[in-house]
This record gives structure tokens, C-alpha cells and sequence, in this order.
């Protein structure tokens, strides 16, 4: 596929669109952004289709749609609207404008549910199309935990701030030490110190302090808690999921300096992957928290790049 450029529409305005689906009982929200333009060609075979899928502490809009003033690059579903891509997102269950009635932690699988009856919803909408997919930090695993179970659905897959085994993090070390708290307690309270430190946890000076001002805000402004499922996984469930049943063409991302993504660990679940169209990319300069931080060009150039890779002419 050839790069989705919307040649004459740079000066269109990005059009957002509020949806909601339900999962059961639970209404989830996703939210869309394209240029209206475009909208005709999203029910095409192979249509550019991208859905984003969030952490363990934030929702959707925050995440993906951030308006920092003066900044207008922080918004990753604005950047890929203007390349021509439909892109979606989701809260999962317990997080910002999904519903938080259940007494669950919203763990890993809970999350692959989610991105399940969003992809469902998503086809209703512009068809049954194949979704790009990133997934950063727990929504990496949420996002790998779909693919292996819905492979037909994923077109390309882009896995940021993974973890497999755990092995190698330091994050996690000092996240096992509180894990009888977590497991006793569904949700977990946050503030915008929390949201500061995970900027500073790894390696401070990695990220602007506007942007971070303006991202903790964002997320505290919709959760003052937010669920443990995550947590407890991250810490004590891993591996949650298989490369070798990971059949979509798959790309890792890996910060220099992220404290949960152990580099030998991502080698060892890199190197299982089944299909051979895959790549494992070390960004410089770069935490954990990839698309809020200085080097945030680096993330999206990685992924358009992965996402208009060419389909192999000759496999053997």
C-alpha cells in the first residue's frame, strides 16, 4: 500500500466524532478523527483503518488526541487524520468516559474484550477491513492479546513499551513490591504527581514540561482512579501472550531508557515471532512514554513507515 496522503487538504480541518458501543452490559466509548474528504474511500479494500490503544493509567483522548497550545503535533490521531488514515480509540472498561459500574479490575483480557467489540463496531461502520493496530505499555500486550486471538483482523501490528516475560524491568521490580495492594483493591487513586512520575521514574529531561503539564491535567481531569488489572498482570501474570500464535506482520518499539520493556526480553519474544515481516526498533533518546515525549517525530515516523511497508511480491 502506497502512503495515505490527502494531497490539497492541508489546511481541512480534522473532523472528531464521538461513538459508543457496548461490551454486555458495559457501554465503552471510541472516538474517531479523519478528513472528511476521505471519508468515502474508508469503506475500500484496504483502507488505511487505525485503531490506538492506551496504558495502564490513562484514557483514550489523552493518550492519542492531546491539544498541547503551541504544540498541535502531540495530537497522534490528528497527525495520521491528515495522512489520510481513519483513526479510531477506545476507553477500556473502568477508564475516563466507559463505564466503571462493575466491581472487575480490568485486566489484560479485559482489555482484548474491549478491542474486540471496538474492532466489531469499527467494521459495522466502515466494513470488514483489517485493522491497523498500536498498542503502547499494557495496551501493547491488550493489542498482542487480540491479535492472537483475532488474526484476521489485524492488518499490521505496532507493540510500544512492551513487555513479555518481565524479565529485565526495573519498573516492575518496584511495582511487585506493592502487589498484595493491588490485588486487595480493584482501583488504584491518581493525581497529576502520579502522571508526573512517570516522566521522571526513568530518566528525566526525556519529555517538555508543558506537555506533561498538559497531559496530567487531561487525565485527571476524566480519573481520579483507575483500575488494577493491568498492574496485577504486568507483575505477576506475565507471559499473557504468545509470539508464535502472532500471525500479523508485527513491529516493536523500544525506548532507550524504558524501565519496564527489558531489552533481552523483547529479543527473546522478537526473535518467536512466526512471521517473517517483522522488526524490532531501539528509539534514542525515549522512556516510556514515547508519544509525549521530546522525541515523539521518531514514534510516528516508525509507525507510518511500518504501517505503508509494501506486502512481500515473493514469500518462498
Amino acid at each position: 500500500m502506497s502512503a495515505p496522503t490527502a494531497p490539497g487538504t492541508a489546511q481541512e480541518a480534522v473532523r472528531g466524532v464521538e461513538h459508543w458501543t457496548n461490551k454486555g452490559d458495559v457501554r465503552l466509548f471510541l472516538y474517531e478523527k479523519f478528513l472528511p474528504s476521505r471519508e468515502a474511500r474508508f469503506r475500500e479494500p484496504d483502507a488505511p483503518l487505525l485503531l490506538l490503544v492506551h496504558g495502564s493509567t490513562m484514557g483514550s483522548q489523552a493518550s492519542f488526541d492531546l491539544q498541547v497550545p503551541g504544540r498541535p503535533e502531540y495530537s497522534v490521531m490528528d497527525h495520521f487524520a491528515r495522512l489520510g488514515y481513519d483513526v479510531w480509540t477506545l476507553d477500556n472498561e473502568g477508564y475516563a468516559r466507559s463505564d466503571k459500574h462493575r466491581d472487575v479490575n480490568s485486566d489484560i483480557a479485559t482489555g482484548a474484550d474491549d478491542i474486540e467489540a471496538a474492532a466489531a463496531y469499527i467494521a459495522g461502520v466502515r466494513g470488514e477491513q483489517p485493522l491497523f493496530i498500536y498498542g503502547i505499555s499494557s495496551g501493547a500486550l491488550k493489542g498482542a492479546l487480540f491479535a492472537q486471538r483475532q488474526p484476521q483482523r489485524v492488518r499490521r501490528l505496532i507493540l510500544d513499551a512492551f513487555v513479555w516475560t518481565g524479565e529485565g524491568s526495573p519498573t516492575l521490580a518496584n511495582r511487585r513490591q506493592r502487589l498484595d495492594e493491588y490485588r486487595a483493591n480493584n482501583r488504584r487513586p491518581i493525581d497529576e504527581k502520579f502522571i508526573w512520575s512517570i516522566f521522571t521514574r526513568d530518566h528525566p529531561g526525556t519529555a517538555y514540561d508543558d506537555v506533561v503539564d498538559t497531559f496530567a491535567r487531561a487525565v485527571c481531569q476524566l480519573d481520579t482512579s483507575v483500575p488494577n488489572g493491568t498492574y496485577v498482570d504486568m507483575c505477576a501474570n506475565l507471559p499473557l501472550v504468545d509470539p508464535e500464535k502472532i500471525t500479523a506482520p508485527t513491529l516493536i518499539l523500544r525506548g532507550q531508557y524504558d524501565g519496564i520493556a527489558g531489552f533481552d526480553d523483547l529479543l527473546a519474544f522478537f526473535a518467536r515471532l512466526s512471521n517473517p515481516d517483522k522488526a524490532f526498533i531501539v528509539m534514542p533518546g525515549v522512556a516510556h512514554a514515547s508519544l509525549h515525549e521530546k522525541n515523539h517525530r521518531i514514534v510516528l515516523h516508525h509507525m507510518q513507515a511500518w504501517f505503508t511497508t509494501p506486502e512481500p511480491v515473493y514469500r518462498g
